[in-house]
């Protein structure tokens, strides 16, 4: 079960240039602004190695130091540019971005913000 002691649950929100993160475990947040642009005129995340780079860093802040024991399962939610959803391109840019990064499980979603209980049913918990 994903939600058990040694999981590493996290729900991120993605917006131009930006990566807002929040364990579920620990219950912290971070937003981390990427110093280099990975947002162009056309696409949310254009900028592949750098967003991939920013997400990594920004999970690294909120798992304290133990992304690389515990590989996180995320919720990935792309907060702007998705006007008439997302393209099966952007779909996988975004997911990708999160294996890079260092995920164990990826669930990308449009939609409402989500509650902690949402994001781990969305991930299989309870």
């Amino acid at each position: 079960m994903l939600t058990n002691l040694f999981s590493n649950v996290m729900y991120v929100k993605v917006r131009r240039n930006q990566f807002q993160v929040r364990s579920l475990k620990s219950g912290v947040d971070t937003i981390s602004v990427s110093q280099t642009p990975f947002t162009t005129t056309r696409l949310l995340i254009g900028q592949f190695g750098v967003a991939e780079k920013a997400l990594k860093d920004a999970l690294k802040q909120v798992s304290q130091g133990y992304l690389r024991f515990f590989s996180p399962a995320i919720v990935i939610h792309p907060l702007e540019m998705v006007e008439g959803g997302l393209s099966e391109i952007e779909e996988r840019i975004i997911h990708e971005i999160a294996i890079g990064a260092g995920a164990k499980k990826v669930v990308v979603w449009v939609g409402h913000a989500l509650n902690d209980d949402e994001v781990k049913k969305m991930l299989g918990g309870s």
